[in-house]
Parts: C-alpha cells; sequence; structure tokens
C-alpha cells in the first residue's frame, strides 16, 4: 500500500513569501482568505486562519519536502500517516 503524509501549514508563521507555492504548485497555494500559504484540492482537508492541513500521496512528498526545507520561517510540517 502507498505510504500518504500529513502536511499542515501554521499559518500563523507563515509570511506568505510564496516559496511553498514555487516549489510545489501542485500542493501549495497562496489563500484567497488571508493571502497565507494554504494546502490546495484536492489534498486539502481543512483549512482555518490558524491553520490548513491536506492529506498527500507518497509521489509529491519529495515536492512538499523541499517547500519544508525552504519555508524561511518553518512554518510547514509533513509526517506520515500511520495505517
Amino acid at each position: 500500500m502507498a505510504k500518504k503524509y500529513l502536511v499542515v501549514v501554521d499559518r500563523n508563521k507563515c509570511i506568505a513569501c510564496g516559496v511553498a507555492p514555487a516549489l510545489a504548485p501542485e500542493i501549495f497555494e497562496l489563500g484567497g482568505d488571508n493571502g497565507k500559504n494554504k494546502v490546495r484540492e484536492p489534498y486539502e482537508t481543512e483549512t482555518t486562519a490558524e491553520e490548513s492541513k491536506g492529506i498527500i500521496p507518497e509521489e509529491l512528498y519529495e515536492k512538499a519536502m523541499q517547500a519544508v526545507e525552504n519555508c524561511p520561517v518553518e512554518a510547514i510540517r509533513v509526517t506520515p500517516i500511520e495505517e
């Protein structure tokens, strides 16, 4: 079974620099609500003003990790989902 990963964006920490959407546009976008980074459809599971959550497939893991590693304020976490 393919692994899945939980992606969480701390929108309070986010400075809306656009790095994550630039590196992984399949996963992230700047939100229309407050301009801060969020997980985009079809991966988004919940988005509030404080955080955005989503579940991504294994094939997007490397792209997500590029965003994690390049976020200047460490506002993104990616963790494996245990099944």
